[in-house]
């Protein structure tokens, strides 16, 4: 049974639906997005496995809306039906650590999860609810970015606060896992003992993970922590928080709509949060320029302090859109890291190569492309064998 699953795999947002379709031998078949969605200027996006794309502007008024004419168009677009649907769910909570079959009673726990993380949960259980009422027989697993982390110790996870809190549930969870995940299972069965993962995206976070277990990451109780981020603000000063409720009298609605949409490269820049951009325009943009330096000094402040964590650094790997296509990016974290041994290949660097260390380098530096959503279709299958087996 293990390979005998078509899986689509669905990653919901607010306002966007990426999708892929992985047949019984985990190869791609269908990739696209519904974007902009309860949005004028809506689109659907497919691509096939050989790079053919079509691109259809539609408006859906919601969630299910989308995924109605995504689940249209893929069934006209492959003779391949699902036999399965897996979702990348952000937040697990305290209770889900690992990939669940989706039931009536997990659902209602994740609506309990809202206030957690207002910016992905809600999408993600529309998408859920969507699938169920179009496709009520096929089997759904929830696979939970928290899930990864849930192994750190104590001394990462709990926050300087008052233990009542901790128990309830406020501690640090981390993001991201899937993609951590899927990089440490491309390393294969023996990977280096101390490792750190960059994922380096619009949304931005860092894992230091020794002997295979993840001991401390940057995100914490919310996707808004750790180093800036696109359009997020990454950690404050507390201070500053109360600041802008007891000063400038925001309320927690527009204060959650400064850290999470107007903060991070967009709010230094303020230009734009996407890093090509503000590349391109460093030159003549002062702005621009201040951003990307404060991204990399931050990211790089980080790396120090978790090979600190880790008590050296053997393995170094830049992933995810950012951390995947820009070199200068990787040049500029690297750059002032040689006492951690890091030494980039300007060369391979720029070629954006599997491997960009120096031969003199002591830690290896690689960059390895992430597949979030082929790591939700083996979780799925797998889920999903078990129980036929049972």
């Amino acid at each position: 049974m293990a390979n005998e699953q078509t899986i689509l795999c669905l990653n919901v947002g607010s306002s966007s639906c990426k999708f892929s379709i992985f047949d019984r031998d985990d190869k791609l078949v269908l990739s696209g997005e519904a974007a902009r969605i309860g949005l004028d200027g809506g689109s659907l996006t497919m691509r096939t496995a050989d790079g053919r794309k079509t691109d259809q502007q539609r408006n859906f008024k919601g969630i299910a809306e989308a995924l109605d004419a995504l689940v249209d168009e893929t069934q006209r677009a492959t003779t391949l039906t699902a036999d399965a649907v897996g979702h990348r769910v952000v937040h697990g909570g305290l209770n889900h650590a690992a990939p669940e079959r989706i039931t009536p009673e997990l659902v209602a726990d994740l609506k309990r999860l809202i206030p957690y993380d207002e910016l992905h949960m809600p999408g993600a259980i529309a998408g859920i609810e969507a699938i169920t009422k179009r496709m009520p027989e096929q089997p759904q697993v929830a696979c939970f970015d928290t899930a990864f982390h849930r192994r750190m110790p104590l001394v990462a996870e709990r926050f300087a606060l008052p233990r009542a809190l901790y128990d309830e549930g406020l501690r640090r969870y981390g993001f991201h896992g899937i993609s951590y995940e899927y990089i440490m299972h491309s390393l294969g069965p023996n990977p280096p003992r101390r490792i750190i993962i960059a994922h380096l995206g619009n949304g931005a976070s860092m894992a230091a993970i020794r002997d295979g277990v993840g001991i401390d990451t940057t995100m914490g109780f919310t996707p808004t922590g750790g180093f800036m981020m696109g359009t997020r603000s990454g950690d404050l000063d507390p201070g500053v928080l109360l600041y802008l409720l007891k000063v400038k009298e925001m309320n927690a609605r527009e204060l959650e709509n400064l850290v999470d949409h107007h903060a991070g490269l967009l709010g230094v820049s303020d230009l734009s949060s996407d890093v090509k951009t503000l590349l391109e325009k460093r030159r003549a943009e002062p702005a621009a320029d201040l951003a990307i330096k404060i991204f990399c000094y931050q990211i790089r402040k980080q790396i120090g302090a978790f090979a600190a964590a880790l008590g050296g650094l053997d393995l170094l790997i830049f992933t995810a859109g950012i951390g995947e296509r820009a070199p200068e990016i990787r040049s500029e974290v690297c750059a002032e890291l040689e006492h951690l041994g890091i030494v980039l290949d300007a060369e391979k660097n720029g070629l954006n190569s599997d491997t960009i260390s120096s031969i003199a380098s002591r830690c290896i530096v690689r960059v390895i492309r992430t597949n979030e959503n082929l790591m939700i279709a083996r979780h799925t299958r797998a889920l999903i064998s078990t129980e036929g087996r049972s």
